[in-house]
């Protein structure tokens, strides 16, 4: 199959690329080979290519940036994703399209998780943006598939697993705080990518969710991280509203994997035991990056 993937200097876009690329012929861009904010552009790919099918990885993430650089962001977020949809539409093509957690307002009980039924409404400029292009995707593509995704980390690029050995490292008798009072489960890139390798040729349609199972606070996502890494730490939670952001985030950001079940599709595993996994072996990678 002849895949044309965007996003491909992200972390997902980087997994996406190494796991489909065994078994497809996958043609991979990042920012600087397609701005899928530019119409022209995406139309002149997808017309050289005419892949069967699109994963769109690329995103504006930046979420306390996109409050002030709020035009950048919808036009990456919202009319990157009308561009790429319009075009999938126009040639036939499949569209696999990265969603997140943030279009929910995240005010829910936790650990009661969000569903793909349950109504959104999101708290920030990114959040909005995102909902926009999920909107702009469902218009315009029939053969889509909206794939929402949270807390992200992976080998390539940077992920707050990263950052938390990089301050564990840098001052090892330093206590680091950490934020407790935000719930999701990390979610490994690989994993997703495995999982999107499986969705990629069915013919589920629609909207899911796909993270790992399970949940935690970022506190526990990084005492689980540096225990796996075995790096001495000194760790301390705070609450939210210690640690203030330009965006506001959801407290609670549990997907249920409820429609990747329902359909016996679910790959996807307990947050624990994936970044036990990756700490095991990238170990001496991820060590050697964060000491510089």
């Amino acid at each position: 199959m002849k895949i044309l993937l965007t996003g491909a200097g992200g972390q997902l876009g980087q997994d996406c690329t190494h796991v489909l690329g065994a078994e497809h012929t996958v043609y991979a861009f990042g920012s600087r080979e397609l701005d899928i904010a530019s119409e022209s552009q995406v139309r002149e790919r997808m017309a050289n290519i005419r892949p069967a099918a699109v994963i769109n990885c690329a995103a504006y993430t930046g979420v306390d940036a996109s409050e002030t650089n709020q035009e950048q962001c919808w036009q990456v977020n919202a009319k990157g994703a009308a561009f790429l949809a319009e075009a999938c539409a126009l040639h036939a093509a499949r569209l696999l399209h990265i969603s997140t957690d943030y279009v929910f307002a995240g005010d829910r009980t936790v650990p009661q998780p969000y569903t793909e039924a349950d109504p959104v409404a999101p708290l920030s400029q990114y959040g909005r943006s995102k909902l926009a292009g999920e909107e702009a995707v469902r218009a315009a593509c029939a053969n889509h598939l909206i794939i929402r995704t949270a807390w992200l980390y992976g080998i390539g690029g940077r992920n707050f697993l990263k950052t938390i050995l990089r301050l564990a490292l840098s001052d090892p008798q330093r206590t680091i705080r950490v934020v407790n009072d935000q719930f999701g489960s990390l979610t490994w890139t690989y994993r997703l990518a495995r999982q999107i390798q499986e969705l990629l040729s069915g013919g589920l349609t629609g909207t899911i969710h796909a993270t790992a199972e399970g949940f935690g606070s970022w506190y526990d996502g990084a005492r689980v991280f540096l225990t796996a890494m075995e790096v001495p730490f000194s760790l301390e939670p705070c609450s939210t509203a210690e640690y203030p952001t330009p965006a506001r985030r959801p407290g609670n950001s549990i997907l249920e994997n409820s429609v990747l079940k329902a359909n016996g599709l679910n790959r996807m595993a307990p947050w624990e035991k994936d970044v036990q996994a990756f700490a095991r072996q990238y170990r001496a990678e991820l060590l050697a990056e964060a000491r510089g």
